[in-house]
């Protein structure tokens, strides 16, 4: 379906051609004077200098021909030689209709491309903080607006299951339980199917082997060794490794459910081991790698780099393997698995160096063809009120799970104070509310952008905020079921009729401009855009609620046509809601 845009810009291409002038630059915007009109376009001023000609007068002459397309109820050129565009509102009307008849609200579907979102990069054995919310959150949002546009979206956990701390956990759990028979060199059987420790064990064991390395030479060497020993295949080690694994993958699996965050894929760095051997032999063998004080470097930097890059280590000295390495390796088995158009990795944007050489490694070595695309999002840091990053009141890295529960209960606060709700109702309501609260004061934010964490700010309902758009939704949902609980009947987008109010027309524009803005947001790969239009659209609503008396209209057409209205916003509402990953509630 055709936007209401794509059609201005037609129009104004065609005057532009028609009166005798270039077109290239020709195209309309939303007007920043919402107050003289409803759209703009400026580009009477690059045309006249080109035609020596005054911008007023090409205005002027552009405008006449505009006025003939139908599309506008009011044109006007004004000085110094801007257009003034109003729609007729007979046109936004039959868009909103046939946006309301289609299931994607007119939205148009992508090329059904194969899409890796890699999102995940918690590590085994070590409880979720706050410093993987964003990640969660905005590789959540990414992979449903993805599948919304008809992709097929594959989201990846991308584990840390691999390295040294496999081996401090195994040292640190040989010293409490020697008895166990993973430790015992004579032990002949079948190791235990149940686990010899709980999640709770895990996260107090790691930290306590990690410091324990650092202050002992003798355990860190044994650590060291243990790690050895599990990457050889060692099957005690790889029993205890496998435990480790389940255990945690429990515990993450249910605190990332409580982000309504999911993964089609649960791998992790130790899948990308196998590859790494014939990758290293073939970055040597091809010469993509060069030998540099004993170890194996990849040179990335090109001529037109505006810094100096320096080259990617992809074997230490010792022998070793680095991120990249697992990384590059990792792109091998995605490649061969699912061969994915696309790949999105999201990240701190600190990280910005590594993913630069890991891509350029990884197309100079020719692991991916060219026509796959490489694309990294990186985040900034969420903030606490002082301005650094976000700390419990002691000044620890909070636990996910805690600044969950802290905004569920901020929101619950609120949500009880209706005394209509059950006590049921009202936690099961806070918890999607609060959800929401979380979501959209992080994805409310452009990606790359530090933000304040303020959960004071995030969980009220009002202002630019989550419980805001949910509050709108649902009085949508209120007002429909009013009318349906006396005797009215489902509206139908038939019933819709043009605007007859400034504040009608305003809300019948907001919601014309749905498919431009959320292909736009999925095209730029930016949830943020798709935030700031869901507070227009509520924004808009709301001032249409309160100046029109919808269900005392007495006039029945009329109202069906309200009724029509604001169905299709809350619509449209559910469906940016659906692709942030958030849900509406049936009251709150």
């Amino acid at each position: 379906m055709e936007t209401i845009l794509e059609q201005m810009n037609a129009a104004v291409q065609n005057a532009f051609s028609d009166c005798g002038f270039e077109n290239d630059y020709a195209k309309v915007q939303v007007s920043n004077r919402p107050d003289l009109c409803e759209y703009q376009c400026n580009s009477a001023m690059a045309v006249a200098k080109r035609a020596g000609k005054k911008p007023i007068d090409v205005a002027t002459q552009v405008a006449a021909e505009l006025e003939k397309s139908g599309l506008f109820s009011e044109v006007s050129a004004v000085m110094p030689g801007f257009i003034n565009l109003k729609l007729r509102p007979e046109l936004l009307c039959r868009s909103v209709q046939l946006m309301a008849e289609d299931p994607k609200c007119g939205a148009r579907m992508d090329s059904e491309r194969t899409i890796m979102v890699d999102y995940g990069g918690a590590n085994v054995a070590k409880p979720l903080h706050v410093g993987h919310l964003r990640s969660a959150i905005i590789g959540e949002a990414l992979k449903r607006m993805g599948a919304f546009f008809g992709n097929r979206m594959i989201g990846d956990v991308h584990l840390g299951d691999w390295g040294l701390q496999m081996g401090l956990i195994i040292e640190e759990l040989r010293l409490r339980k020697p008895e166990l028979p993973y430790f015992d060199p004579a032990f002949q059987g079948t190791y235990p199917s149940e686990p010899p420790f709980t999640i709770g064990d895990l996260e107090e064991i790691y930290p306590t082997a990690s410091k324990r390395a650092k202050e002992d030479a003798a355990f860190a060497e044994k650590a060291h060794e243990a790690t050895l020993m599990l990457q050889s295949g060692a099957p005690a080690y790889r029993a205890l490794w496998k435990h480790i694994l389940s255990v945690s993958v429990r515990d993450l699996e249910k605190n990332y459910s409580a982000l309504n965050v999911s993964f089609e894929l649960w791998k992790g760095e130790s899948d990308a081991q196998p590859f790494i051997p014939g990758l290293l032999k073939e970055l040597e063998e091809s010469g993509v790698a060069r030998m540099s004080e004993g170890a194996l470097v990849v040179d990335i930097a090109e001529p037109d780099d505006s810094k100096e890059l320096p080259p990617c280590i992809v074997r230490k000295s010792d022998g070793a393997a680095l991120y990249a390495t697992s990384d590059l390796a990792t792109l091998i088995d995605r490649e061969q698995s699912y061969g994915p158009d696309l790949y999105i990795y999201i990240a701190d944007k600190r990280q910005e160096l590594h993913y630069t050489q890991f891509f350029r490694v990884a197309r100079r070595a020719g692991i991916i063809p060219p026509e796959h695309e490489l694309k990294y999002i990186g985040f900034g840091t969420m903030n606490g009120k002082d301005g650094k990053p976000f700390k419990t009141r002691d000044g620890g890295v909070m636990r996910l799970e805690t600044l969950i529960k802290e905004i569920r209960e901020a929101v619950y606060q609120r949500i009880a104070e209706n005394p209509d709700i059950p006590e049921e109702e009202a936690r099961e309501t806070s918890r999607i509310v609060a959800l929401a609260a979380l979501k959209y004061g992080d994805l409310s934010n452009q990606a790359a952008k530090d933000y304040v964490f303020d959960i004071e700010r995030f969980a009220s309902f009002e202002g630019n905020t989550g419980p805001y758009i949910l509050y709108t939704a649902v009085r949508i949902k209120s007002i429909l079921k009013k009318y349906l609980a006396a005797g009215g009947t489902a509206v139908r987008p038939s019933d819709l009729r043009a605007a007859e109010s400034p504040v009608e027309k305003a809300l019948f524009l907001e919601l014309a401009r749905y498919a431009e803005t959320v292909e736009g947001a999925w095209k730029e790969l930016a949830p943020h855009r798709i935030c700031q239009y869901l507070y227009t659209v509520a924004n808009s609503f709301n001032s249409f609620y309160h100046e029109v008396r919808i269900l005392a209209e007495e006039n029945e057409e009329k109202k069906r046509a309200y009724l029509a209205l604001i169905q299709s916003t809350e619509a449209v509402l559910e469906s940016c809601l659906t692709m942030l990953g958030m849900e509406v509630p049936e009251r709150m």
